[in-house]
């Protein structure tokens, strides 16, 4: 499965920004489009902290935007306007300083598809609609992505255990030097 990259919450906006007139769109599988009835019903700042396998710290904070499709609702031929989108933003903000840096997720289930958190893939505009295209996360092990290993080694030794640096052997000298080359008066040294 390939990695999608993450799109800081800042680039999503400003996208956004430049097509308020386009209907929002979001495309959850290949051909499958959420249906034009969906609101935006909170956006949610997750300020995450984990320790990994190899025990290393990490932090990072998520921005996930969640769509909802009411059970009842009457067909719409299009979807919101990515202006409307903005301003559910601006209301959010107002109350939220999001962080600009936050990865952004897009949360979305319905009864044929399992609610999961998305990555935005791709913004494609296409005639009046800009469509986000959804892509799942993927479980990765940060381990391995630092250099290390995930597993059991050759050594035996347990999964992402943090590798061992051996501390380099120093070689010590005598600094005191013989008592004949030392200085005592008269000894011509010195």
């Amino acid at each position: 499965m390939n990695k999608v990259e993450a799109i800081s919450w800042k680039t999503f906006k400003d996208t956004l920004s430049q097509h308020p007139d386009l209907d929002l769109q979001f495309q959850y599988a290949e051909g499958k489009l959420v249906d034009a009835a969906y609101h935006i019903t909170e956006i949610k700042q997750a300020p995450i902290t984990s320790v990994d396998c190899g025990g290393v710290m990490n932090a990072w904070t998520e921005i996930i935007v969640q769509l909802w499709v009411p059970e009842n609702a009457e067909q719409q031929e299009r979807s919101m306007k990515v202006g409307k989108a903005l301003s559910i933003v601006d209301i959010v903000e107002k109350m939220l300083p999001l962080n600009p840096n936050g990865t952004v997720k897009i949360e979305f289930g319905n009864s044929a598809f399992d609610t999961r958190q998305m990555f935005p893939n791709e913004m494609i505009i296409d005639g009046n609609a800009l469509t986000v295209d959804l892509r799942p996360d993927a479980v990765q092990c940060k381990a391995i992505g630092r250099g290390g290993s995930c597993g059991t080694t050759e050594k035996g030794e347990e999964c992402c255990t943090p590798a061992v640096v051996e501390k380099p052997k120093v070689q010590l000298v005598n600094l005191a030097a013989p008592a004949e080359a030392c200085c005592t008066p008269g000894g011509g040294g010195c």
